[in-house]
């Protein structure tokens, strides 16, 4: 199974404490060496990253692990390949345009008849069951809505309805995001904390490294992250449950 970390926070956030957690478990710490990936919005713009190689030993990562880019939401992903062969064009995260925006989605685990998914608005380029389930996502919202619509909590829902269906294809865990939402969905296997004021010190599980966040935060910081399993040893992290989505505005869980 892959492993998936995500971000989103209401100030622009470097993301480097977890992220050097995560490139630990893509082959060193974990069996998920078959490439990594992480997307960072910047206004409308994103940037991502991506490589083939095991994050353990990626250039890319060490790049990334160690260049603080900050942003509101980011959304990474180990990959241990199951559909599809180790390339690039198979490394998550996928991107695609919808409304104007970008969407930026990584999925872990697998699925099952998935090539009966009809391809419409948007098409992959790789593979993977997961490009193709994102295709089919965005193929559903193009057909549904016109445009953006103006109750985004209500069209979360609706693709947590989406969601519902692949995974009674299989393992489907999810994130997507438009670059102002991060929304999280779980099958098996999916943890987030929020943290904010009165900020304490964290230690990662997979390398000795502790920060402590009152010295690279203010008091009206509020920053979330998702991740497969937890990726702190001295924090309380919230389970999520077989079916259970959250969607994350600028930090705060509104859904």
């Amino acid at each position: 199974m892959c492993e998936l970390l995500g971000m989103s926070a209401n100030v622009p956030t470097d993301i480097c404490f977890s992220f050097s957690g995560l490139v630990k478990r893509g082959g060193e710490t974990g069996p998920h060496k078959d490439g990594w990936g992480i997307t960072f919005y910047e206004g409308k713009g994103c940037r991502s990253f991506k490589d083939p190689k095991p994050s353990c030993d990626s250039r890319v990562a060490q790049l990334v692990k160690n260049y603080p880019i900050k942003s509101k939401s980011v959304i990474s992903h180990i990959r241990q390949a199951n559909r599809g062969g180790v390339s690039l064009e198979n490394t998550h995260p996928f991107i695609r345009e919808l409304w104007g925006k970008n969407w930026t989605y990584a999925h872990n685990g697998q699925l099952t008849g998935y090539e009966v998914l009809p391809m419409g608005y948007a098409h992959p380029v790789g593979q993977t069951d997961s490009e193709r389930a994102f295709c089919w996502i965005i193929d559903q919202l193009h057909q549904n809505y016109a445009g953006e619509p103006e109750d985004i909590l209500q069209m979360f829902k609706r693709i947590a309805g989406y969601a519902d269906s692949l995974r009674a294809m299989g393992v489907f865990n999810m994130l997507l995001s438009n670059g102002e939402y991060v929304m999280c969905y779980c099958t098996n296997n999916l943890h987030w904390i929020t943290r904010r004021a009165p900020f304490g010190k964290a230690q990662l599980i997979d390398e000795d490294m502790v920060v402590d966040f009152q010295k690279e935060t203010s008091d009206s910081d509020v920053v979330s992250v998702i991740a497969t399993r937890p990726l702190t040893k001295d924090e309380t992290w919230n389970k999520m449950q077989e079916g259970e989505f959250c969607v994350f505005h600028y930090g705060e869980r509104v859904l």
